[in-house]
Parts: C-alpha cells; sequence; structure tokens
C-alpha cells in the first residue's frame, strides 16, 4: 500500500513507508492504453501495488496495471463458468476468425464460431458483438470465444426431429458440412448422413455456398450443436449423389413419412411398455 506524492510523464512515485520509494512506469498505471499519468492518478491517491522489480538502492519498481490484469482473468473465468454473454470489441483479424476485446483481455473468435458467413473478416473490424467464453487460460493467456454460442442463446431457433430446413454450406470438411441453417445456427452433416451410397469424398457432393435442404436429426441446445441429414430425404437411395435437386423436391414428403415412421415406433415402445 502506498501514497502517490508525485506524478510526471514517466509515471508515478509512491511512498511505502521508510526510506523506500517506489516508481509505478505509466505503461503499468493501467490495463488501458495510457497516454499521460495524471490521466488516470494524482498526487495524494492511496492504492495497492504490487512489487515487479527490486531496484538497487532500495528502489522498487511496482505496478496497478498487474493487479487489473489478475482480477480480469478472474471475471473472465466467472463470466464463462456462468455461461454469460459478454460484449467484445472486434480489434483484429487474421486467417482464422477474430481478435476481441474482452474486459481488456485480447481474446479470440474462430471463423468457424461466427453467427453468419463473412465474405472477410476485415468487414468485422471495430464491431460490438456478443459472444460467450468458451476458454480461460490465465497461465497461456489464452481467451477462446464464440459468436454463434451468443446469437442461439440470444436468438433461440427450435428444431423438432424430423424438421426440413433451407441451408448454406459453409465448411466442407473431411468429416461433412458445416450448414448455416438460420437463427445463428449451424448444424453439421456429418459424412455418414449425406447419402445411403458410400461417400469418400465429402466435396465430390457439396461445395461452400451450395444450397441445400437438410433434415434437423437433433438438437443440443446447451453445446449449440445440431445434427443434419440428407440421406433419409432421398426418394431412392444414391439420389444425392446422382440428382440432388430431386432430393430437395422431395424433401418435405421424406421428411413427413419419416416422422410418421418416428411416431409409429414412438407409439408401439409406449405400448410395450404399458403391457408390462
Amino acid at each position: 500500500m502506498g501514497t502517490v506524492f508525485g506524478v510526471d510523464n514517466k509515471g508515478a512515485y509512491i511512498d511505502v513507508g521508510g526510506k523506500t520509494t517506489a516508481f509505478c512506469p505509466t505503461g503499468e498505471l493501467s490495463l488501458n492504453h495510457v497516454s499521460r499519468a495524471t490521466d488516470v492518478i494524482s498526487p495524494d491517491t492511496v492504492k495497492e501495488f504490487v512489487v515487479i522489480r527490486d531496484e538497487q538502492a532500495g528502489n522498487l519498481i511496482v505496478s496497478l496495471k498487474r493487479i487489473e490484469l489478475e482480477l480480469a482473468w478472474g471475471r473472465l473465468t466467472q463470466l464463462m463458468e456462468e455461461d454469460a454473454i459478454v460484449s467484445g470489441q472486434v480489434v483484429a483479424t487474421n486467417r482464422g476468425g477474430l481478435i476481441v476485446e474482452v474486459e481488456n483481455i485480447r481474446g479470440f473468435c474462430p471463423g468457424s464460431q461466427l453467427p453468419r458467413r463473412v465474405a472477410s473478416f476485415e468487414e468485422l473490424m471495430d464491431e460490438q458483438l456478443s459472444f460467450k467464453i468458451t476458454e480461460v487460460d490465465e497461465e497461456r493467456q489464452r481467451l477462446m470465444l464464440s459468436a454463434r454460442a451468443a446469437a442461439a442463446t440470444e436468438n433461440p431457433v427450435n428444431f423438432a426431429i424430423g424438421d426440413v430446413v433451407e441451408g448454406i454450406v459453409t465448411s466442407v470438411k473431411p468429416y461433412g458440412a458445416f450448414v448455416e441453417i438460420g437463427g445463428g445456427v449451424s448444424g453439421l452433416l456429418h459424412i455418414s448422413q449425406i447419402s445411403h451410397d458410400r461417400i469418400l469424398n465429402v466435396d465430390k457432393v457439396l461445395a461452400d455456398g451450395d444450397k441445400i435442404k437438410v433434415m434437423i436429426l437433433s438438437q443440443d441446445k446447451e453445446r449449440g450443436r445440431v445434427a443434419l441429414c440428407t440421406k433419409k430425404l432421398e426418394p431412392t437411395p444414391g439420389d444425392m449423389l446422382r440428382d440432388p435437386a430431386l432430393v430437395y423436391e422431395k424433401a418435405e414428403e421424406m421428411a413427413a413419412v419419416f416422422k410418421e415412421r418416428v411416431a409409429a415406433a414412438e407409439a408401439a415402445a409406449r405400448a410395450e411398455d404399458g403391457s408390462q
């Protein structure tokens, strides 16, 4: 604990008792960018500082920034545990996604965790967006964010098994394709759920930007995951490979048949439980 007795362009001078004098450089006065020390601290201010270096002659180099930094990581951990939605500003971009400042800490939101497709991440520069925190690692200085999870909470979309929705393929992977189906929700069309026929390469069937119809297999709201299917929409096994336009044309009809089968199976299961 010390009392500020002087402030200049270099920083603040602190009386910490006895013959020891402490100095807090301007860059260590706050987590925020500080141009002038007088903008954030003034003489006679009493504060708690943390010692970061012990200079010769008993002079201490201290910091307020380090204390604020520890508190900020603690707040982020709490916000993640509460599954809270936080606001953050996009301050930079790279090939993988967005660099976002939350609670004065820089975090990363991968492009796959955006609620909508963008032509370039640069479109979102300086925007204030909503995020959920998916990982906090103070030791590694790692903060991971998801705008998609926040959007799914702010604009909940409820799907039922067997619903047919239109979507846009946003990413093709060896194991399947991610499809944006509206409301900030993206689902996975697994390679095994594309067609009854065997598929070796997803990119031979689907491409980024394709508009398709898919059926909802399941929805995990807590984890923000939706499983999709086109296999059960095929009028004839293999149609997704031979004639996908036919699959989309008959999608609602085939989905209705699927729902009838599910309802019949559930009714039979209830009847069997009642007879036992």
